[in-house]
């Protein structure tokens, strides 16, 4: 099957920015300008395309990345012009409690679009998803979203970007007015100024010579473009050099942009109001002509099946097949569908596909292309492209899809631990039986999710990374797979870790039957760098005890950790050396050294000592001058930290470092202490040990057991 467009004529793009920066909008005017839509559905009337879980379009905001695909061709004259491309675009959630979503779309795709809100400038998501980005070297455009709204500032925004990003933020275009006098663009590569009919929305673009109040501030800013251009072209930096800016073209801008792009070194900022139509047709010229395709990135690196040898695979359809799942999605037409970038090769519908991940052979019964929630049924897929599958029944979240001849193990995905639970449960014995079942399938789906059942009081306990989070879970419990349940009150993921070193032994012993069942070992253990989680070295000498007890010993370790020994919370950030242990040929059974395993942990860890710890979280809030003491000494009194202050216009930014166990309810105590003027936003930083007065009353508390 011939390819419809070459990889050189492929993009794969996210689009991701703060919540309502504009993301979403601006993916639905991408769309409709590329006659995918043929109508402009809007974020606010729970009409968007990408929104289309109903818990997104009643709450206006995106929870889940969708994903679709548009064709575009360029007309700014640059060495693309009228070329059609395909765009593979992947919409995010600027919600920090969903920014696994992004974490796993960055993960597959080869460039993004950074939508930031103009009056604001960077926020403390954009922060966020612009380090995930940074993490997996993924090349990007700022596009200043909302220059209609009152107090958009470009000069600012680009400022913002600069110094809270360490990024080289180079403007490409200008605003033509502001606020309500935004009427278009004024574009820095040709020189000439945009103004977007309203009557077509936006359709009709008629291109004029740049205003005259405006020409001054257009050629200082244009002569600031050549200059960075210089830096990625050597004619342009002798053409500057010579103050010969006029000979330099359109076109040599256009590859020194692309140059500086490619290389990360550099960041193309355009901007516009993608909700009264202005300037996203430019923005999809960008992307084609500056975001690379997936021959310009690195071939993708992996490992053999046994981990001992690097093995990469080139973005070409003449490759043995390789292929990363990202995402699952339970359908309730096809059932589950698995997500997959591929990036080499190619396949037919039906095919058998290998999961070295897993060690299983599957079948892709049959191959789609999504455009949100609706599919398009292709009969192969090739690389540079994301689809869908259905029929993959063992693949999860970051597994690799290759060729079972040519196996490649491609690097997985990490995720960041929960940091909030409630008790959950079922109201009937007919909502139990489906709880389990929706829990497992919930978890598959969603890496930041977890669920656990206390096997003592048999209550479940659900975790996510927030209190929208978990709302969102209950709300897709009751309306997708019918389950009606109690919840409790958000409650803490507090975590145990110990404070030095610590040695022990565990012995177990038992008479079953008529047999004994005997195992013992010696144990030592030590911190190690915090968010390392457990690791485990075996120095048993090979006399005394087989080999194969040892996976058996780290088994049993690995269960002990899920319950600590000061109050059960689970223990991390430890090391485990097992240095001895004693073997009798008959009495010796792998599960008794599970046990002892078990008990020379528990032991050690109380001659190490052991300590609980808390999420802190980075929390921002925005607030008018006149209550900036009363929020102050909130946060002071909920164990906060100032870290920072800064102003923007009237308002007060304060940065801070909280507990999250003294945050919930904050939203309701801020807006009743500054008259709903002040907001703020919260995400995750770090764990660290709490105070031992709150240590005490944790575990007085938790020793009651939790209660709905």
């Amino acid at each position: 099957m011939t390819r419809e467009y070459s990889l050189e004529r492929t993009r794969n793009i996210g689009i991701m920015a703060h919540i309502d920066a504009g993301k979403t909008t601006t993916t639905e005017r991408i769309l409709f300008y590329t006659g995918v839509n043929y109508k402009m559905g809007e974020v606010h009337d729970g009409a968007a395309t990408m929104d289309w879980m109903e818990q997104e379009q009643e709450r206006g905001i995106t929870i889940t990345s969708a994903a679709t695909n548009c064709f575009w061709k360029p007309s700014d004259g640059g060495s693309n012009d009228g070329v059609e491309h395909r765009i593979n675009i992947i919409d995010t959630p600027g919600h920090v409690d969903f920014t696994i979503e992004v974490e796993r779309s960055l993960r597959v795709l080869d460039g993004a679009i950074a939508v930031f809100d103009a009056a604001n400038g960077v926020e403390p998501q954009s922060e966020t998803v612009w380090r995930q980005a940074d993490k997996y070297d993924v090349p990007r455009i700022a596009f200043l979203n909302k220059m209609d709204k009152l107090g958009a500032n470009f000069e600012a925004s680009i400022q913002s970007i600069r110094e809270r990003l360490a990024a080289n933020p180079v403007a490409i275009q200008l605003p033509l007015g502001t606020g309500d006098a935004h009427a278009g663009i004024i574009d820095l590569i040709r020189m000439k100024a945009a103004r977007f009919d309203e009557e077509s929305r936006g359709q009709n673009i008629v291109w004029e010579p740049i205003p005259e109040d405006d020409q001054n501030l257009a050629e200082q800013m244009h002569e600031v473009l050549v200059e960075a251009c210089a830096d990625f072209d050597e004619s342009i930096m002798s053409k500057y050099l010579d103050g010969c800016l006029d000979q330099v073209t359109p076109h040599q801008i256009h590859q020194a942009i692309r140059k500086g792009t490619l290389e990360g070194k550099l960041v193309p900022v355009l901007c516009g109001s993608a909700f009264r139509n202005k300037g996203v047709q430019m923005l999809l010229d960008a992307v084609v002509n500056y975001l690379p395709s997936p021959v310009d990135i690195p071939p993708v690196e992996g490992v053999s099946k046994d981990g001992k040898k690097k093995l990469t695979r080139k973005a070409s359809d003449d490759e043995p097949f390789a292929a990363l799942a990202f995402k699952l999605a339970t359908d309730p037409h096809v059932g589950n569908l698995t997500y997959f970038r591929v990036y080499s090769g190619r396949l037919t519908a039906g095919k058998v596909v290998y999961n070295p991940t897993r060690n299983k052979r599957e079948r892709l019964v049959r191959i789609l292309r999504m455009h949100a929630c609706k599919r398009e049924e292709i009969k192969e897929c090739n690389a540079g492209n994301i689809y869908a599958a259905v029929g993959l029944r063992d693949t999860r979240t970051g597994d690799t899809l290759c060729d079972e001849k040519h196996t490649i193990v491609l690097e997985q995905m990490t995720f960041p631990d929960p940091v909030i639970q409630i008790a959950i449960e079922a109201r009937t014995k007919a909502d139990l039986d489906r709880l389990m079942d929706s829990l497992q399938r919930l978890e598959q789906e969603d890496p930041s999710f977890r669920w656990t059942t206390n096997e003592e009081t048999g209550q479940t306990m659900i975790s996510g990374m927030g209190e929208l989070h978990l709302e969102i879970v209950v709300d897709r419990l009751k309306r997708e797979f019918h389950v009606q349940a109690n919840v409790g009150k958000p409650q803490v993921s507090y975590r145990e870790t110990i404070l030095g070193k610590g040695r022990a032994e565990g012995k177990f012993e038992r008479v079953v039957g008529n047999h004994n069942i005997f195992g013992h070992l010696v144990l030592e253990i030590e911190p190690v760098e915090r968010g390392k989680g457990f690791v485990f070295e075996n120095a048993i000498p090979v006399d005394n005890l087989p080999k194969d007890f040892i996976p058996h010993i780290e088994k049993g370790l690995e269960g002990a950790l899920t319950r600590g020994v000061l109050a059960g919370f689970p223990l991390v950030d430890i090391k485990a050396r097992a240095v001895d242990a004693t073997y009798h040929e008959v009495d010796s059974t792998p599960p008794a050294y599970e046990v002892a395993a078990s008990i020379a942990l528990e032991a050690a860890c109380k001659t190490a000592g052991v300590a609980i710890m808390e999420p802190i979280m980075n929390v921002e809030v925005v607030t008018p001058d006149n209550y900036l003491g009363d929020v102050i000494g909130d946060l002071n009194a909920r164990r906060g930290n100032v870290t920072g202050m800064s102003q923007r216009r009237n308002l007060q930014i304060i940065d801070c470092q909280v507990p999250l166990a003294t945050m919930f309810k904050y939203t309701t105590d801020l807006r009743s202490k500054t008259q709903g003027r002040a907001t703020h936003t919260m995400h995750f930083s770090h764990y660290s040990p709490v105070p031992a007065n709150i240590q005490d009353e944790i575990i007085r508390k938790i020793r009651g057991e939790y209660s709905l």
